[in-house]
C-alpha cells in the first residue's frame, strides 16, 4: 500500500515557465494524503471494484485524463523530469493493473507562462531583490521594464557614495522617487532634470561632494521635504541658502565649513526653518556678523548646536543671547572661542537640559575654573582639549567623577554618518540600493 506521487515547474529560457506533473497511485488502496502546506486534512476514498470506465469518468471529473502505458515516456513526459526520476522507476516497466498514471491538462501543459503575461505587482517584487547595477540592466530590456525599473517603491533609499556621477544620472534617479540620499564624497555632474516637479527627498547627504555651485542649486531648488541636510564642506551661495528655506520641516541641518553666503539668507533660513533641533554651523567662513545673525535666529526648538571654530567673532554676550533663545539645549560645542572666559559657566548653569558641553582650545578658561562645571547637575560629559594638560586631567576628574571628560575628539552634532566609514546609514536610515564596486555611473 502506496502512494507516490512527482511534481516538477521548469524555467525555459526561451518559453517561459513550463508545468509538468506526473502521479503514479496504487490502484489498490488509496487513503488519505495529508497536505504539508494545509492544516486542512482532506479524505476520499476509492472504490476498488470500479471498473475501468468508471475510473475514466472519475478521473475527467476531476480535470485530467488516463494515460496508457504504451504512452509512458513519450513526448508528454520531458525528458528532464524522467533523468531526475530513480533508475528504478526509469527502467521498470509499468504495469496497466498496478498503475493508473495521471496527468495534468493539455491546456495547462502546453499553455506555459510567459515573462510578458506576468503582473506588474509580480515583476516589481522579482526587482525588488535586484542590486543597483542589475537593477539599471533590466531597465534596458523593453519599454515595459523601464517603467517597472524605476518605480517609486524601489528607489526609496540610494546610496552613491564616493562615485563619479556623469551629467544627468542625478537627475534620471532623484525623480524616481528617492527619499534617501547619501552621496558624500562624490563628483556630481550636472543633473539636467527633466521634470519641475519637487522631489520626495527628505533625507539628503552632500558633505565634501564635488559639484558646482549651479549644479547644487538646481538639486536644491527642487527639494521642499526635506528633514535632514548635510552639505558639509561645500561651497554655497545666497540662492542655495534660500532654497534650503524652502522646507519648513527641516530638523537636522550640517553646514559646517560650508562658504559663500550672507547673513541676511542665513537669518531667513533660521527663521523659516523653525522645526530645527540639530543645527552645526561650525567652522563657517562666518565674520562677526553671521555670527550676531546665528545667535539672534536660530530657533529656541534646537537641543543640539554646534557653534564652534570662531574664536574672536564668538563673544560673551553671544553666549548670553544664546542661552535665553535656547533653554532647551542638551548638547552644546562652542570650541575654539578664544573669547570666552569662566564668566561664560553662569549661563551653562541657566541650562535645565544641558548634559554635553564642549570647550576645547578656549584658552581664557583655566583647569581650575573647570571644577565649577560640576555644578550642572544634568552634566555627563565635558571636552576640554587643550585647556587641560595630562598632569591636571587625573585631578579634573577625580573632581568632576560623575562627569566623563575628553571621551570625544569631534561631536556628531546633526552630522548623517557616525562610526565606521563603510556603513551605508545615514541618521539611522540604511540605504538599501547602492553602488559598491564600479567607480563611476
Amino acid at each position: 500500500m502506496w502512494v507516490q506521487c512527482y511534481c516538477e515547474t521548469v524555467l525555459c529560457i526561451r518559453g517561459g515557465f513550463r508545468a509538468y506533473g506526473f502521479c503514479y497511485l496504487h490502484r489498490k488502496h488509496l487513503k488519505e494524503i495529508p497536505s504539508s502546506s494545509s492544516n486542512v486534512s482532506t479524505s476520499f476514498t476509492w472504490d476498488l471494484d470500479c471498473d475501468s470506465s468508471r475510473t475514466s469518468e472519475l478521473l475527467s471529473g476531476m480535470g485530467v485524463s488516463v494515460l496508457k502505458k504504451d504512452k509512458l515516456d513519450n513526448e508528454n513526459t520531458p525528458q528532464d523530469v524522467l533523468g531526475s526520476l530513480p533508475c528504478s522507476h526509469k527502467r521498470q516497466k509499468v504495469k496497466e493493473r498496478d498503475f493508473v498514471i495521471v496527468r495534468r491538462p493539455r491546456l495547462l501543459r502546453e499553455s506555459g507562462v510567459s515573462w510578458d503575461t506576468l503582473p506588474d505587482e509580480l515583476l516589481l517584487a522579482i526587482f525588488a531583490y535586484l542590486p543597483l547595477s542589475d537593477l539599471l540592466r533590466v531597465s534596458v530590456v523593453c519599454k515595459r521594464w523601464h517603467r517597472l525599473s524605476f518605480d517609486e517603491s524601489l528607489w526609496q533609499t540610494l546610496d552613491l557614495a564616493g562615485k563619479i556621477l556623469l551629467p544627468g544620472v542625478v537627475g534620471q534617479l532623484l525623480p524616481a522617487g528617492v527619499t534617501v540620499f547619501r552621496c558624500p564624497r562624490s563628483c556630481i555632474g550636472n543633473p539636467l532634470f527633466k521634470t519641475s516637479k519637487p522631489l520626495k527627498l527628505q533625507c539628503m547627504d552632500l558633505s565634501n561632494c564635488t559639484v558646482s555651485v549651479a549644479d547644487l542649486q538646481s538639486i536644491l531648488g527642487l527639494c521642499e521635504k526635506l528633514q535632514n541636510l548635510s552639505l558639509e564642506g561645500l561651497v554655497l551661495s545666497d540662492d542655495i541658502i534660500k532654497n534650503i528655506a524652502q522646507n519648513p520641516g527641516l530638523m537636522r541641518l550640517n553646514l559646517s565649513g560650508c562658504s559663500g553666503f550672507a547673513a541676511e539668507p542665513l537669518e531667513l533660513m533660521l527663521s523659516s526653518c523653525s522645526m530645527l533641533d540639530e543645527l552645526n554651523l561650525s567652522w563657517c567662513n562666518f565674520t562677526v556678523t553671521h555670527v550676531k545673525a546665528a545667535v539672534n535666529h536660530v530657533t529656541s526648538k534646537v537641543t543640539q548646536l554646534n557653534l564652534s571654530g570662531y574664536r574672536q567673532n564668538l563673544q560673551m554676550q553671544d553666549v548670553q543671547t544664546l542661552v535665553e533663545r535656547c533653554p532647551l539645549l542638551v548638547h552644546l560645542d562652542l570650541s575654539d572661542s578664544v573669547m570666552l572666559n569662566p564668566e561664560c559657566f553662569q549661563y551653562f548653569h541657566k541650562l535645565s537640559c544641558l548634559q554635553h558641553l564642549c570647550l576645547s582650545r578656549c584658552y581664557q578658561i583655566s583647569p581650575a575654573a573647570l571644577v565649577e562645571l560640576g555644578g550642572i547637575p544634568t552634566l555627563k560629559s565635558l571636552q576640554v582639549f587643550g585647556i587641560v594638560t595630562d598632569g591636571s586631567l587625573q585631578i579634573l576628574k577625580e573632581s568632576l567623577p560623575d562627569v566623563e571628560i575628553n571621551c570625544s575628539y569631534f561631536t556628531s552634532i546633526a552630522r548623517p554618518t557616525v562610526g565606521s566609514k563603510k556603513s551605508h546609514e545615514i541618521w539611522g536610515v540604511k540605504c538599501k540600493l547602492t553602488l559598491r564596486n564600479p567607480s563611476g555611473l
